[in-house]
């Protein structure tokens, strides 16, 4: 198992945003994680990524015991975070927020590479590598954001809403991103999305999480048949 998580809870003040969850996720994967506005799902990544500190339960990389190492270190075991709304530098140009997502590589060579296969898999970033963060598009903006979390040549990526405020055109763009890098790249992804009929078509299994509790698990095939999911995220 390449990742596990055990029985996390986690608050937000006196707020408990999970209760008792459990998820896991093999090598090869992809997983999504769906649910209403609220119910847990960027809490789970930023715990699992170190950014909020649970109140109880654990979570395994690799079989090691991460709970209470720093995101820093996280990052150095090959945890790649594309997180919510982006969150470029603005005032930096596309190459060096790259750089900024290999801050814990320290061979020049292999960040190179890095760089050379970020720029293969988006030819339009090595085209604006040189200009601001700032004035990308938004479907160019989530490519870099995505650039970004694959330059630690991540063993899991772990995907915050990556279809959040983009035009239908370019989250079909972003969803043949993720296939390809499940397909061509073989990058194992936990993805946490609101648009559930997306993220249905690229899982290989589906969490769902309502008010902080996994409410369901199953394959994405078997979710896409569930009631639950179809009158509430499918529409229908």
């Amino acid at each position: 198992m390449l990742l596990r998580v055990e029985n996390l809870t986690t608050y937000y003040g006196k707020i408990m945003a999970l209760d008792n969850v459990s998820i896991d996720i093999s090598e090869g994967e992809v997983v999504a994680v769906i649910g209403r506005n609220g119910a847990g799902k960027t809490t789970l990544l930023r715990s699992i990524m170190g950014l909020v500190k649970p109140a109880k339960g654990r979570i395994l990389f690799r079989g090691e015991d991460i709970t209470g190492k720093p995101p820093w270190i996280r990052a150095k075991l090959r945890i790649g975070y594309v997180p919510e709304g982006r969150r470029l530098f603005p005032y930096l140009t596309v190459e060096e927020n790259l750089l900024v997502g290999a801050y814990t590589l320290k061979d020049k060579e292999e960040i190179y590479r890095r760089l050379e296969a970020v720029y293969r898999l988006f030819p339009r970033l090595e085209e604006r590598r040189s200009q601001l963060a700032r004035t990308l598009s938004g479907g160019e903006a989530q490519m870099l954001a995505i650039g970004r979390g694959l330059m630690v040549n991540p063993r899991i990526l772990l995907m915050d809403e990556p279809s959040m405020g983009l035009a239908p055109k370019i989250v079909d763009e972003v969803f043949d991103t993720i296939s390809s890098l499940k397909e061509e790249e073989k990058v194992t992804i936990l993805l946490v999305e609101q648009n559930a009929r997306k993220a249905l078509e690229v899982a290989d299994r589906v969490y769902l999480l309502d008010t902080g509790r996994v409410v369901l698990h199953a394959r994405a095939d078997e979710a896409r048949n569930d009631l639950r999911v179809r009158k509430i995220y499918l529409g229908g």
